[in-house]
């Protein structure tokens, strides 16, 4: 089968590897249907984690068939739709009994990190019964993509663990796809305000027509100066870190508010500086985390309830065979008016 190699920091290759098959009994292999490129797939090829191998398959976002499971899955059988869950659980370790998934004893972040993921044209699934969801017929398939990783990232990294809630103002570091999944799932809570700070004007006015009431461009406005403005002087309730630099996370320490919160969900790959000599005395919240997924049900729900349409996240189509150029494209969202960019793999 195909599938999008890495083979060392700076070095991927959309290579012929062999179709997975089952090792435990709790297993399924799902055969691809779509799947997507993550910000994280770009931080393994800058070398930001060195324990990912050469020659994993990269990937750990995906929608697919079902075509053959172990004989201990009990929820699923040959031939249904799933969305595969960025976070694979086994449900019985210490940390999915906390309903923290995402630090799985066997399993966790796994796919396309430390086992072969999901940009392939099959994918084995360790734990299928508790890491698949079903995917209903009157679902959008690129929604349902959307629900793998970044929906869920941004509510619960973002706006769960920043503790949104109805009258806050909510600033977002970052318009990038898990900003704007952070962006779509706040206005659940009705803040009175949802700031969104980025230096892409393209992506500023996309998160102006979803929802933003306000927008920044820190290359041409002072960002707090704009927010004493806009909050009476006093900075903002919730301010949500999307990006992973050190300049975006100062941003976030400059305008939250006394009492406020600093959820961080970007991935950071070199040190940053966090200003206690001035943070100390604001009884500010700082969060940091790995998505669990723990609220793919609820978002799939609210999915089938027209809630939430995050497939208008995406901008560009691509076959498995186009995986390089979708690299590209990805790599270059900026030049490119790239988003969330969907692989059909079949």
């Amino acid at each position: 089968m195909k599938a999008m190699v890495y083979k060392g920091p700076g070095q991927r290759c959309l290579s012929d590897v062999e179709k997975p098959s089952m090792r435990k009994p709790t297993d399924a292999v799902v055969k691809i249907l779509k799947t997507t490129i993550c910000g994280t797939d770009l931080h393994i090829l800058q070398g930001d984690l060195p324990e990912v191998a050469a020659g994993r398959i990269l990937g750990h976002e995906g929608i697919g068939i079902i075509e053959e499971t172990g004989e201990s899955v009990r929820h699923f059988k040959k031939g249904d739709r799933v969305i595969i869950s960025c976070v694979t659980a086994c449900g019985t370790c210490r940390y999915c009994k906390r309903a923290l998934p995402a630090h799985c004893e066997d399993g966790g972040w796994i796919l396309g990190h430390l086992i072969d993921g999901t940009q392939a044209e099959y994918v084995r699934i360790p734990h299928a019964d508790n890491s698949l969801y079903l995917l209903p017929d009157n679902v959008d398939e690129e929604a349902a993509l959307m629900l793998s990783d970044i929906l869920p990232t941004g509510f619960e990294i973002g706006v769960l663990n920043g503790k949104v809630k109805p009258g806050d103002t909510v600033a977002l570091v970052g318009a990038g796809p898990v900003g704007m999944a952070a962006m779509l799932t706040a206005q659940f809570f009705s803040p009175a305000k949802i700031i969104m700070i980025d230096t892409d004007k393209q992506r500023l006015a996309m998160a102006k027509r979803f929802g933003a009431t306000d927008i920044i461009n820190p290359q041409r406005q002072d960002v707090v100066a704009q927010i004493a403005a806009l909050t009476g002087g006093d900075g903002v309730d919730v301010a949500v870190e999307c990006v992973g630099l050190g300049a975006t996370f100062k941003i976030c320490q400059d305008i939250v508010a006394k009492g406020g919160h600093i959820a961080n969900v970007g991935v950071h790959g070199k040190p940053v500086d966090l200003h206690l000599e001035t943070l100390w005395i604001k009884n500010i919240t700082l969060t940091t985390g790995l998505v669990n997924t723990t609220s793919t049900p609820m978002l799939l729900k609210a999915l089938n309830h027209i809630r939430v349409n995050p497939n208008k996240l995406v901008t560009h189509h691509f076959t498995l065979a186009e995986l390089d150029k979708a690299y590209e494209v990805f790599a270059h969202a900026a030049q490119e008016k790239a988003m969330k960019v969907v692989i059909a793999a079949h």
